[in-house]
Parts: C-alpha cells; structure tokens; sequence
C-alpha cells in the first residue's frame, strides 16, 4: 500500500501552542492549497482521510477530495492546559525533561500520540487498499516517520516537515 501523508498549510498564528485547538490559516492559502493539489492530480487513490481540524480538512476538500473520511486519531498533539497560550510563558520544565512520556497538562504525551496514530496505520494494513491520502498534522507525520523506521520517538521532531509538504510511505 502507498500511503501519500499531507500536511496542512501555513496557519495563521505564531508563537502560540495551538495543538488540537482549531485555528486558521494564513491568507495565503490558496496559492499553497494549489501546490498541494498539484502535487496529488495524477494519484490514483482508494481512500482519502483527514484529521477533522479544519486546516487538514479544508486542505483536503480544496485538492477536490469529497468522501473524505475524518479520524480524531489523526488530530495533532493534544497540550491540554498549553493550548492557546504563547509558548515562551508556558512552564515546560518537568515536559521537556521527558517529552516523549510526559504529557502537558491535562493534555497527552508524544507516546500516547503515537499510540493513537500507529493503531490508524494497524488498520489500515486491514484493509485491500492500494494507495490513500492522509491529510494531517507535523506532529502526526512525525508518528508515521517514526512507524516507518525513519526516526526513533526522541528524534522524532528533530525534523519538522514544512506546511503543505507530501511524504509518501510504502507498507
């Protein structure tokens, strides 16, 4: 199976931790949906899925997709009480000790995360499909690049992959 990964576009705020909180996109986000949609025109696909935060879904939808099949599995990195406020006043001195297993407050931890997205990709090895195209979020491909052996849990955002980017992964 070809599993094409997409990242949202750019958002429209900056400094802020935001996670699973819905926020909206730069203004520029027609010119680098259509990138995107370019990038995926000639993929043949059995299946399109997508977080159902709107920067993933919108994204989707604007590539032409219209049986889109969201998952809250596919939803970015929850950081509970973090959420919304500016990143330089969070206190993240016990998190950033142990990021993978500790999780912000009231929010989850990096392994809780890869837990949820690695049991979407279980499935996923259920099923007949060929190819699909997963619309997601940076923290979310960086659980899949860690399930595909790209990066280890503590390596896994030592590279984040810019806004509007498609990986591709061969199960």
């Amino acid at each position: 199976m070809k599993i094409y990964i997409v990242r949202h576009t750019s958002v429209a705020v900056s400094g802020i931790c935001y996670g699973q909180t819905d926020v909206p996109l730069k203004e520029t986000f027609e010119a680098e949906a259509e990138v995107v949609k370019q990038k995926l025109k000639d993929v043949n696909y059995d299946a399109v899925f997508s977080s159902p935060l709107s920067r993933a879904k919108k994204l989707a939808e604007y590539c032409g997709y219209t049986d889109i099949q969201l998952y809250d599995r596919l939803k970015e990195l929850h950081f509970g009480d973090w959420e919304m406020h500016e990143w330089d006043k969070i206190d993240m001195t016990a998190w950033e000790k142990d990021w993978v297993n500790n999780p912000a407050p009231n929010g989850e931890s990096f392994q809780h995360m890869y837990a949820r997205v690695s049991s979407f990709i279980e499935e996923l090895k259920e099923t007949d499909y060929q190819t699909v195209i997963i619309f997601a979020h940076g923290g979310v491909i960086n659980c899949f690049r860690t399930y595909f052996k790209e990066t280890d849990l503590q390596g896994a955002f030592d590279k984040l992959v810019p806004y509007g980017e498609v990986l591709e992964f061969e199960m």
